[in-house]
This record gives C-alpha cells, sequence and structure tokens, in this order.
C-alpha cells in the first residue's frame, strides 16, 4: 500500500493501508508517518528514525535495558513492544507531536472497549490475540532484522541534509539482503506476500509484491550473491536474541557466517519514529 502498488488509485492504497494498520495495531501512528519513514528508508538509503534508543538505554535507562534484555530471552518481542508503546507516550511528551494526543487518546479507546468486550466474550480469545499479535512481530522482524547493513540516522523529524546524500546505489545493493523462506518452493514465500525478495524490492519499489518472484529471477538468475540460507538467519534469530536488543551492524560487513550475522531490530516500518 505505501508504494501503491495494490490499485490504481493512490487514495485506494491509502485506505487500504489504514484500515490494514487496526488490524497490525499500528493504527495509532498516522499512516502518511508510518509512510513517510518507509520512503526515507528508501531515497537516504539508510534506517531513518527519529531517535536511537540503543544509546538511551544503555547510558540512561540501564535497568529498563536489563529487563527488556531478559524479556527478550523468554521470546517476548520486547523491543517491538516498546517502540509500540512510545507511538502512545512520545505526543503526551514532545511539544511537536501534542497535535496527535486526541488521535492516541480516542483511538486507546475504541481499543480498549473492543478488548474488554472480546474478554467478556472469551478470555481465551483475548489471551490468543495476544499470542498471536506476539508471534505476528516476531514473523516481521524475523523477515527485517537481517535485510540490511545500514547507518541508522536520527534525522526523520528533520529536514534531509548532506547525510541523505551520502550513499549511492551501488553501496545500497551491497547493503541490502534477500532472505527466502525457500527457493525450492516458492510458494512458501507468499506466507509472507514475498516480503524475502528484498534486493529486486529496493531495486524497484513500484513493482507489485505478486511480481517480485519473476523480478528477482530476472535481475540475478541463480545466482543472487545477496541470498542469505533461511536455516542460517533462523539460527542466528535465535542465538543473538539478547544481543541484538543494541546491536548496530556496519555497513559492509562480511556476512557469509550468517548464523554470527546479528542484526539489527527497532528500526520497524510499523511505527514512525
Amino acid at each position: 500500500c505505501a508504494h501503491n502498488t495494490i490499485f490504481k488509485s493512490n487514495a485506494h492504497n491509502a485506505t487500504l493501508g489504514k484500515f490494514l494498520n487496526w488490524i497490525n495495531g499500528a493504527c495509532y501512528g498516522r499512516y502518511e508517518d508510518i509512510r513517510h519513514k518507509h520512503f526515507r528508508h528508501h531515497v537516504d538509503r539508510a534506517d531513518v528514525v527519529a531517535f536511537d534508543f540503543r544509546t538511551r538505554l544503555e547510558q540512561h535507562h540501564p535497568k529498563l535495558l536489563k529487563l527488556i534484555q531478559y524479556l527478550e530471552w523468554a521470546y517476548i518481542p520486547a523491543v517491538d513492544l516498546m517502540m509500540h508503546a512510545l507511538v502512545l507516550i512520545l505526543p503526551f511528551v514532545l511539544p511537536q507531536r501534542h497535535d496527535r494526543r486526541a488521535r492516541i487518546l480516542t483511538i486507546l479507546a475504541i481499543r480498549i472497549t473492543l478488548f474488554v468486550l472480546l474478554a467478556w466474550i472469551s478470555i481465551k480469545a483475548l489471551l490468543l490475540y495476544a499470542l498471536s499479535y506476539l508471534l505476528f512481530l516476531h514473523v516481521m522482524r524475523f523477515m527485517d532484522v537481517h535485510q540490511h547493513t545500514y547507518v541508522i540516522f536520527e534525522t526523520l523529524e528533520q529536514k534531509r541534509g548532506d547525510e541523505a546524500r551520502r550513499y549511492d546505489v551501488s553501496f545500497e545493493n551491497r547493503n541490502t539482503f534477500s532472505n527466502l523462506i525457500s527457493t525450492k518452493h516458492p510458494w512458501l514465500n507468499l506466507l509472507t506476500l514475498n516480503f524475502g525478495y528484498h534486493n529486486a524490492h529496493h531495486v524497484k519499489p513500484t513493482t507489485p509484491w505478486f511480481q517480485l518472484p519473476a523480478l528477482h529471477q530476472e535481475l540475478y538468475g541463480d545466482t543472487c550473491t545477496q541470498l542469505l540460507p533461511f536455516r542460517g538467519l533462523l539460527a542466528s534469530y535465535h542465538r543473538h536474541r539478547v544481543a541484538r536488543v543494541i546491536n548496530g551492524d556496519d555497513p559492509d560487513m562480511d556476512i557469509s557466517d550468517t548464523p554470527n550475522y546479528i542484526g539489527v531490530v527497532g528500526v520497524s516500518f510499523l511505527t514512525a519514529h
């Protein structure tokens, strides 16, 4: 939806995007803000955020960092939950986001009402909803954490400066990776709507999701050097789940040993900061 590749009409793409934000829990943030963050990621060839939580946790909130690391060890996606919680908190802290407070309170009231109604119908259903949402976050970030070795820019809420022109297409290609669920059984990649064809997506972002396999084949054939093995990524996701909390990968680093490629968490396109 963000790339306007589902419908011919941009308005229809935006409408579907806003609806899906309600489904995936990203509705507290504005669709336009989330879309803007994603486009900065493409244009600046970096992970563009409003602030980098890593240094702040290490320097100012060591106890919170330790709690997050314990939760991540227990396979609870605490970093993502924190990032979503900040969508609710920051409009009441940062003056430049005060205009979003009414939206936050309105949506919060609606969703709390719906959750109370669901609990009244079935506590089991509410608990299973929570479990399914945690699994959803794991799937999304498993696909996301290894797709780039980009620099993190804290410039999302600033005008684009010289840093936005620092990297070229060659840098983008070298530091973007594809992580297909399966090369032998391409239909399995439909489970994530072909999200794993990430190099093809960055070469031509306006390509609809269902055409990405064909574009990938056209661009790379059967010899894509940026294609990472699924099994190695699965081992990495498990092995480095705690270290990943404050990790930042260096551009052009050697990731040939995939199980030791840590990856970066907390730059999700589901939040606009």
